[in-house]
């Protein structure tokens, strides 16, 4: 037996070596000793001076599951089956994710950025919680610090269950995000999802998952909130640019790659069954498919709680899950937590007839994933649907408890329960998971209820034995710092960014530009706004690149004449949420179109009715927005081109163009030379595939509408149903299509996914 004490924050942390078997780590201040037998070791983490079952590393992960679950009590269980709300490290002390040290703001208690918050040390004592969803984090360092001190508390508390923490995706090149709430930090840098879709290469997603598996772990990270794999068939919904696109083929191809990345270890990493310590939990999301809100509407508003089906295309949905997430390449086999939508998916529930949030739906969870698909890993809901709504329509915050809006906070568990749910997304709290127990109690008994509670905590157990964090959860802050963001990872996300790009135009052979050009890049003006929480944004007017950089490729000039090109850096036209506080205040239903062009956009093609609405007096029946007006907030995005055009005075024009959407393109198209397309990339990529360093090679992972009439009689849940764009070079902005320098890309992955042009 060995003791090896590494620098760490925690000086207790021991370490102790079983020939051909797992190194143990255990904190000595958790009160947890080591037992011998046989000549192994294993850690007492129940302190009962005797090798259980779910202490013994040599058993199978469900077998030390099920011991475990056995000894639990109904309270621990119910712990187990919270995921806690956002937590930063360290924690913020205004806004959303405030929380305190000591009864004190983080600036005024002098604690150290890994110490534990007042909060977290009550939901990890108090009400049992293991699953802890980190956003930002102040270093690598930092946050390996933190993962011990967690991991050493709850080793120490009750039976010894180590925390399972989670994120949300932190690579991306643009770490504003909303839905990755800032974090990131120090760590390897990727196009956003739909950017990995444009390479049309499951091996650069794959890759992409190995790397970011280790940088996870390496954070304390075991379980990735992702991969995102809805259909994006709806070409207005915001969350397009977390998708794979809107083809089945391709995001059930890519999600497969991405999963298979993300959970397998090899070699000595190994435990079982593919499973090891490089191994990341993937809940893939959001079953049965998101991206067919009526008129493009996101769910986690008010506004935007239908899913709706005008195609009766339903089907098609559920191919990147079921072909995709849920038949792996590798050992794994399937993605071990799957993560429904907050949707209503109106009018698909054939057995019961309830039109009520996906998780709350019997028939979507139990009939359909767990019985017709046999999906039996864990099952959580999205953040916030037990919690009551705001009468905001539009508020990113309000609790999102669509169709059970009558029932109680612990009603909703107990139906959420009954649905064949395993974890409450967002609920640090066990107290109505322990009133909705009661009622399964008082309706089933108390045999039903305690086999039904067991039943989710050996699903939720099962994804942490297998990873290994029983024997040994704890961190090298040191060696997180050398393995997060090393140069190798940084270098080949830097790649896969470059496949990534997309040029839809070079008029004349364009590009590639000769190396120091001279280039005129104007300043985008940002009008104020506010985020996705809310919160004010200031208005801001400033280059949207970065100018040192810019300055290693080009000859920067603020003077037009003095430029061989303009380079102009614009945005998807961004309109809002679909609904107006004003229009509800003026008499109005509230409801207002999405638009995807950056002039003002009168809604003359939407519908007379809309397919989906709430009935409540307080709520809204027919959303139709036919004959409203909407303007992108950043219709400046458009005159700037078009200025840039003017003061050019016929010298070229190129478009780098952001795509977080598709987007109409026909309001600048025909005034500028050459268009590249990216997906959050980092600047000195453009500037190298302009610059003929890289040759472009991405492909559109989604139509582009001609116009917005297009856009408005496209079906929700139909893909490729949209009239494409066409260029004054005669080229359509379809899905698969993108240049290199030779013209039209056309090789094996164009030729096994493009699709036949169905525009309605």
């Amino acid at each position: 037996m060995t003791n090896k004490q590494p620098q760490s924050v925690e000086d207790t942390i021991q370490y102790v070596t079983n020939p051909g078997g797992p190194t143990l780590g255990y904190s000595t201040a958790s009160g947890v000793t080591i037992l011998e037998q046989d000549g192994l070791y294993f850690k007492d983490l129940n302190k009962d001076g005797t090798l259980d079952k779910y202490e013994d590393w040599r058993l199978p992960a469900e077998e030390r599951a099920r011991d475990l679950a056995s000894k639990m009590t109904i309270e621990q269980i119910a712990g187990l089956m919270l995921y806690s709300r956002h937590q930063s490290i360290p924690a913020v002390s205004r806004g959303w994710f405030a929380s305190t040290y000591n009864g004190k703001s983080y600036e005024e208690s002098g604690a150290k950025p890994w110490e534990l918050t007042d909060e977290q040390i009550a939901f990890l004592a108090k009400d049992h919680l293991r699953h802890i969803l980190i956003t930002t984090v102040e270093s690598p360092e930092v946050a390996a610090r933190w993962s011990n001190k967690v991991q050493a508390f709850a080793e120490g508390t009750g039976l010894g269950i180590p925390a399972n923490n989670s994120s949300d995706p932190r690579h991306g090149s643009d770490s504003s995000s909303e839905f990755n709430a800032g974090s990131g930090g120090k760590i390897s840098m990727w196009p956003e999802t739909l950017g990995l879709a444009a390479t049309f290469d499951p091996a650069v997603t794959e890759r992409f998952g190995e790397i970011a598996a280790k940088e996870y772990r390496a954070l304390g990270i075991a379980t990735a909130l992702s991969p995102q794999v809805d259909i994006a068939t709806d070409p207005r919904w915001f969350r397009f640019n977390g998708t794979f696109g809107e083809d089945s083929q391709l995001s059930a191809d890519m999600a497969r790659a991405y999963i298979d990345g993300f959970q397998t270890s090899t070699g000595e990493q190994e435990i079982s069954g593919g499973w090891g310590y490089d191994s990341v939990n993937a809940m893939v999301k959001h079953w049965p498919g998101g991206g067919s809100g009526e008129g493009g509407r996101d769910a986690h508003y008010g506004c935007g709680k239908y899913a709706v089906y005008p195609g009766n295309n339903f089907e098609e949905h559920l191919i990147p899950f079921v072909d995709g997430a849920f038949k792996l390449s590798g050992e794994t086999g399937k993605a071990s937590a799957v993560m429904p939508y907050y949707t209503i998916s109106v009018n698909q529930d054939t057995v019961n007839g309830e039109n009520v949030g996906n998780s709350y739906n019997k028939y979507l969870i139990k009939d359909l994933l767990r019985d017709k698909y046999g999906y039996d890993g864990v099952v959580c809901t999205d953040w916030l649907i037990t919690a009551d709504e705001t009468d905001a329509r539009d508020s990113f915050l309000s609790g999102k408890p669509w169709g059970v809006e009558e029932l109680s906070v612990a009603e909703r568990h107990y139906r959420l329960l009954m649905a064949g749910v395993d974890q409450f997304g967002g609920n640090n709290e066990m107290g109505p998971v322990l009133e909705a127990y009661q009622m399964g109690v008082a309706e089933h008994g108390e045999a039903y209820m305690r086999r039904r509670f067991e039943e989710s905590a050996v699903r939720l157990l099962r994804n942490m034995f297998r990873l290994g964090l029983f024997e040994n959860p704890y961190l090298d802050p040191e060696t997180s710092a050398r393995v997060v963001g090393n140069p190798e990872f940084m270098k080949e996300g830097y790649e896969a960014q470059l496949k990534s790009v997309v040029m839809l135009k070079n008029k004349n052979q364009l590009l590639p530009v000769q190396p120091k050009s001279t280039v005129y890049i104007p300043k985008i003006l940002t009008p104020a706004g506010k985020d996705w929480f809310g919160n004010p944004t200031p208005e801001s007017y400033e280059y949207p690149v970065n100018m040192q950089v810019a300055a290693k490729y080009f000859n920067v000039t603020d003077n037009p004449d003095e430029a061989d090109f303009a380079l102009v850096c614009i945005r998807s036209p961004k309109s809002g949420t679909g609904y107006s506080q004003e229009d509800a205040d003026q008499g109005g239903n509230g409801y207002v179109p999405l638009s995807l062009q950056y002039r003002p956009y009168t809604a003359e093609h939407a519908r007379e009715a809309s397919l989906a609405g709430d009935a409540r007096a307080e709520d809204v029946l027919n959303r139709s927005y036919k004959g409203k007006t909407v303007t992108a907030h950043n219709t400046a995005d458009l005159d700037t081109v078009l200025e840039a055009k003017q003061k050019m005075k016929g010298k070229p024009v190129v478009v780098s163009l952001l795509l977080s959407n598709p987007t109409v393109v026909e309001e600048f198209e025909g005034e500028v030379d050459a268009i590249l397309a990216n997906f959050g990339v980092q600047d000195q990529a453009v500037f190298e595939i302009l610059t003929g360093v890289v040759e472009p090679s991405g492909l559109l992972p989604m139509q582009m509408p001609a116009n917005m009439k297009t856009v408005e009689e496209q079906f929700e849940d139909v893909p490729h149903d949209m009239e494409c764009h066409v260029d004054s070079e005669d080229h359509v902005y379809d899905f698969g299509f993108g240049l290199n320098w030779s013209g039209v890309i056309d090789d094996e992955r164009t030729r096994k996914y493009k699709k036949v042009h169905i525009g309605r």
